[in-house]
């Protein structure tokens, strides 16, 4: 009874809860091992992973804020070959025991984008592809894809067309418009959206007169980013017909349900996971007592009910 509770079908996946760990904040599905088995998440997304192995930014590269975290990684990994090699076959058993695996990836130019995509898709042992589209076009100075609608387009395009697995479009949180660019990748062919991504962010070092991070800026993610990213998940589930996953701040089951009832089918957790080794846990026995409350047989009864409210 509390597995159908929670379990989803969207995008031709079928989660057994729809509580996803979020892309950098779970490496590659190993590094928890005896703290968060992965098998408790209906999904789990790799580490950000590109063609070519990145080293990523200097550090410091993590600062923590009154109420989240800066973090300023730079996408370091060993790029696509190495996850294939030694990370992505050890999560089959995951996968065996009902856990989805989704693996971010990122590039500099549509290309890298379109053979990335195509590298899954031959290789396979994954379920699905995330698409991270704040990576910076360095044919365009460096200006975030995901700023660029004809950008947007072209790399979701360009997936699509080089996979048949299911495409999830990340979207940045700072754009003119984010219901447009969710609709502008809904036409180029992703099978859902997930949003949104870190907040632009600084921290200072007052003591030595100087940025904290080695890289000068970062993203912030956590509790203080829930309110907006509420607002732009409200606004992308009015925009497109197509699932949205909410992320940004999800700490509690009850900051689940606000995501679910603006519209998200699923959730990502992601700095919640460094808060403690139950959060996971509180979250999913939370939603089954809440759902079990109200007299809901799954969580899509409750999924976008605040979108006929049109007040906003």
């Amino acid at each position: 009874m509390e597995e159908h509770l929670l379990s989803i079908e969207f995008t031709g996946l079928s989660l057994k809860n729809p509580v996803i760990a979020a892309s950098g904040t779970f490496g590659f599905g190993l590094e928890y091992k005896g703290i968060y088995p992965p098998e408790l998440f209906g999904a789990i997304i790799l580490k950000g992973t590109t063609l070519l192995p990145k080293e990523g930014n200097p550090p410091p590269r993590i600062y923590e804020t009154a109420s989240g975290l800066i973090n300023s990684i730079g996408l370091q990994n060993p790029g696509i070959e190495i996850v294939y090699k030694n990370y992505i076959p050890q999560l089959q058993t995951v996968r065996d025991k009902g856990t989805t695996v989704i693996l971010n990836i990122a590039g500099e130019t549509v290309d890298e984008y379109a053979k990335l995509a195509k590298i899954c898709d031959e290789r396979g042992l994954i379920d699905a592809i995330e698409v991270n589209l704040s990576c910076p076009n360095i044919r365009k100075g460096g200006i975030s894809f995901a700023l660029d609608p004809d950008a947007s387009f072209a790399i979701v395009k360009a997936v699509r067309e080089n996979t048949k697995l299911p495409v999830i479009a990340k979207l940045a949180p700072v754009v003119s418009s984010i219901g447009e660019i969710a609709r502008i990748c809904q036409d180029a062919g992703a099978d859902a959206i997930s949003a949104i991504n870190t907040l632009p962010a600084l921290a200072i070092d007052i003591k030595k007169g100087k940025f904290f991070l080695g890289s000068g800026s970062g993203g912030l993610s956590g509790p203080a980013i829930k309110p907006f990213a509420l607002m732009q998940v409200y606004k992308i589930a009015q925009s497109v017909s197509i699932p949205v996953i909410g992320c940004g701040g999800i700490t509690s089951w009850q900051d689940a349900v606000e995501f679910f009832l603006v519209g998200s089918s699923a959730i990502q957790v992601g700095t919640g996971l460094f808060i403690s080794a139950k959060t996971i846990e509180n979250i999913i026995e939370g939603l089954i007592k809440y759902l079990k409350s109200k007299g809901k047989r799954n969580i899509r009864d409750i999924t976008g009910v605040l979108l006929k409210d049109s007040k906003i």
